[in-house]
């Protein structure tokens, strides 16, 4: 009885428990983010100690909930090689693999080790209502996302070519690659200025692609836009977990999970 309670509380938000559990555990990482941000501030060194001892409150919290979340659950190894599970081990691995390389001579491999620590910021799609939706608008567009990248590749290959052709190696376009590269900063309207036509007939083609990168950009926002239309269109979903599967976007009456079958609680 209490492991169906736990798990209540631990994956679902349904109940004023499961929303104060979400509620803390999203404040907990939103802090620890920014623990690891602030100890690559090098002004804030004098407080390496206090980070640290936050740092350990954080891994231990974390620790008690992937134990909890392992414990609870059905099917624990298909859990541990969720998105979710991985993600939840990631948020722990790094601080207990700092005490393994110890030493002068690997404090690069931990500090990068460390760094993983911010991957502890995905488990914030958890908590975020419109992320299943935006995931299953992408997954269903992406086929005309694959093509539009296939078109807009195919501009930036043919208009670096022409660029590299009418300006050359005299106005920095040294190679077909680095004209390419010039293509894509230009039509993306980012433009560093570090490469820039100096020919009146390569301004025009430059002229071209920075109006037909204003047009692209509007592209891929018109399909995942119109997808999201239609999954709101539809019935809205509950957020309960399958103890069997783990996968939610179960309908409001459900008893059983539409993926596996299993019996929900």
């Amino acid at each position: 009885m209490w492991k169906k309670r736990l798990y209540e509380i631990i994956f679902e938000s349904d109940t004023r428990a499961g929303k104060a559990f979400d509620v803390g555990l999203l404040v907990i990482i939103v802090l620890s983010t920014i623990v690891v941000m602030l100890e690559s501030v090098r002004s804030l060194d004098r407080y390496a100690n206090f980070f640290n001892t936050l740092e350990w409150i954080f891994t231990i919290f974390f620790t008690i909930e992937y134990v909890l979340r392992l414990l609870v659950v059905n099917r624990k190894r298909q859990y541990v090689f969720s998105f979710f599970g991985i993600v939840d081990l990631l948020s722990i691995l790094p601080t207990y693999l700092g005490l393994i390389f110890s030493g002068a001579h690997v404090l690069i491999v931990v500090r990068v080790i460390r760094l993983f620590r911010v991957f502890r910021i995905l488990k914030l799609a958890q908590f975020i209502g419109a992320g299943n939706t935006l995931r299953t608008a992408l997954f269903a567009s992406r086929h005309k996302i694959i093509v539009f990248l296939l078109t807009v590749m195919m501009s930036v290959i043919i208009t670096g070519t022409l660029m590299y052709l009418i300006e050359g190696p005299s106005n920095g376009f040294t190679s077909i690659p680095m004209s390419i590269y010039w293509a894509i900063v230009t039509m993306t309207t980012v433009g560093y200025g570090d490469i820039a036509p100096n020919t009146p007939m390569g301004q025009t083609l430059a002229s071209f692609i920075m109006i037909l990168g204003y047009g692209i950009i509007a592209v891929p926002t018109g399909i995942v836009s119109a997808e999201m239309f239609e999954l709101k269109s539809k019935e809205k979903l509950t957020s309960q977990v399958c103890p069997q599967c783990l996968k939610e976007g179960h309908d409001k009456d459900a008893v059983h999970c539409k993926f596996c079958g299993s019996k929900l609680n």
